[in-house]
Order: C-alpha cells, then sequence, then structure tokens
C-alpha cells in the first residue's frame, strides 16, 4: 500500500513547486520595493538616513500647486492620448485587413514609429515644431496659415505632446485591432456584405466581436499616458512654466531638488491613482466580455 499511495503524494504536491521561481521573484521585484516605497514616502530620507515624518509628505503634495496641476494634466494626458488612439487605429485596422492593395507596406509604415526610441521621436519634433525654423510652421507659413508655438504656449504644449505620443503608438493599438478583426470568422463578414454593407459590418461585426481588442488597446493606452515621462521630457521638460507637467515629470524635478521623500510620496500616489482608475475599469470590461 505505501508503494502505491506515496508516488500519488508526489504527483500531487510536485506542480506547486513550480509557482516557487515565480513567488520569489514576485516578492523581492515587487512586493518589497512596494513596501519600501511605501515607508520612504513617510520619512524624509537621503542616501544614507531616514528620518519619520508620518504624512508629512503627502499633505505637502495635496497642498503643492505644481504637483496638484500635475495630476490634472496626467488625468487629460492619458485620457486624450488613450481615446485619439483608439479612434485612429480602429478604422485604420479595417482598411488594413480589406481587400487594399500594398496593405502589408501601409502597415510596416504605420507601425514603424512604434519601433523607433522615443527620445529619438521627441528630439525630432521638438526641431520640427519649433515656431520659427520649423517645418511644420514653414509649411503652415507657406500655406498662409497661422503659424503657433506649439511647445512655447502654455495652452498648446501638452496637447502638442499628446498628439505626437498618438503618432508614435498608434502602430501598436493597430496591431491589436488588426489580430482581433482577423480572429472573427469569415462568414460573418459575408452576412454583413449581403444585408448592408460597410456600416453593418463595423456596427453589427467589428464593435461586438473584436470588442476584446478595444479593451487591451484602451486599457494600455490609458496605463502608458498615466505612466508618460520620457516623451514628456524630451520635448517640453514640463513647460513652459508647469504647462505641460505631468506627475512623473514633477516628480522627477522633486528627485533632482533633492526631495526623495517628498517624490517618493508621488510615486506612492501614482501607483495608487493608476491602481484606482485601471482595476475598476478592468473588472468592467471583464464582466462584459463575460457577458458576450
Amino acid at each position: 500500500m505505501r508503494s502505491q499511495t506515496q508516488p500519488r503524494v508526489v504527483l500531487r504536491a510536485y506542480p506547486h513547486w513550480f509557482y516557487l521561481p515565480a513567488g520569489l521573484v514576485f516578492f523581492l521585484f515587487f512586493l518589497v520595493p512596494t513596501a519600501l516605497a511605501f515607508y520612504f514616502s513617510l520619512t524624509r530620507w537621503s542616501l544614507f538616513d531616514a528620518t519619520f515624518i508620518g504624512l508629512t509628505n503627502y499633505r505637502t503634495f495635496v497642498n503643492d500647486p505644481q504637483l496638484v496641476s500635475g495630476l490634472r494634466n496626467t488625468i487629460i494626458y492619458a485620457v486624450l492620448t488613450s481615446g485619439l488612439k483608439v479612434i485612429i487605429s480602429l478604422p485604420l485596422a479595417m482598411l488594413l485587413t480589406s481587400s487594399l492593395r500594398l496593405k502589408g507596406l501601409f502597415r510596416g509604415i504605420i507601425f514603424f514609429p512604434v519601433l523607433v526610441s522615443t527620445v529619438a521621436v521627441g528630439i525630432t519634433f521638438a526641431t520640427l515644431m519649433q515656431p520659427s525654423i520649423g517645418l511644420i510652421n514653414t509649411a503652415l507659413g507657406n500655406l498662409g496659415l497661422p503659424q503657433p508655438d506649439w511647445l512655447g504656449n502654455p495652452r498648446l504644449a501638452l496637447y502638442s505632446v499628446a498628439l505626437v505620443d498618438v503618432w508614435k503608438g498608434v502602430g501598436i493599438a493597430m496591431v491589436i485591432f488588426i489580430a482581433g478583426i482577423l480572429s472573427i470568422p469569415e462568414e460573418y463578414f459575408e452576412a454583413a456584405r449581403l444585408e448592408g454593407g460597410a456600416w453593418v459590418k463595423f456596427r453589427h461585426i467589428i464593435l461586438p466581436l473584436a470588442r476584446n481588442a478595444t479593451f487591451t488597446v484602451i486599457l494600455l493606452s490609458f496605463i502608458g499616458g498615466l505612466r508618460s515621462f520620457d516623451l514628456i521630457w524630451t520635448m517640453t521638460r514640463g513647460g513652459p512654466g508647469f504647462a505641460s507637467d505631468v506627475l512623473t515629470s514633477v516628480i522627477y524635478k522633486e528627485y533632482q531638488a533633492g526631495f526623495y521623500g517628498l517624490s517618493t510620496a508621488g510615486n506612492v500616489v501614482l501607483f495608487i491613482l493608476v491602481t484606482i482608475i485601471v482595476y475598476p475599469l478592468m473588472r468592467f470590461f471583464n464582466r462584459l466580455e463575460l457577458e458576450l
């Protein structure tokens, strides 16, 4: 009996060992740094010592106009970039899954900005958007159109960077939509052609059956918008003034100034913000997916 029951116990327990490496990685590289960040956000610390000061950093964060405006700009930036990526990439995916000639070439052209370094894109567009010698304003001037100061005008700077972000990221959103559309059986499209053409295809076939792709694009784009830093810092450094500062750029400036505890508190606030917004959104999308 022992020889028969013992192997069963071993076999039953053996797969659980596969959890150990992933659990150690998760513990060491996520749980421990997260716990330390929460602790150091309650201190005034340097590289050599830390003094516990309670919630002082968070009170400073709430009362600092620069940090509050950065939080507001972060929400605006995330909503704008994620919304535009969905609006632009879905029609592009529909077009590039049709019978269009050279659609493979167009897919490569649209996806190419995804492969380019974000810093390189930021430097390039900062040059193109120069108010006096930039190629964009030069072309607008030749057409007799207004030549705005794209990055120097406080009202335009954040939106100008957001448009560049959309240009760079729309390719990956398009690829996700293409995958979602190609996963739909061809029989549905044939029925749509008989019933009413392109609108029926979009309204009754692609929108409901490619819903998972839409959810994925919204979530990834929104999370990326909340965490965006490199493009904004490369193009405007949060300027002019604080007009295009987002939470990540404000946190970086606090680190540069030596306010490590305050900047750590900002990182914790960013973590909580992303969790509060994204987790209910994921639950909502999962519920819709189950209803399909």
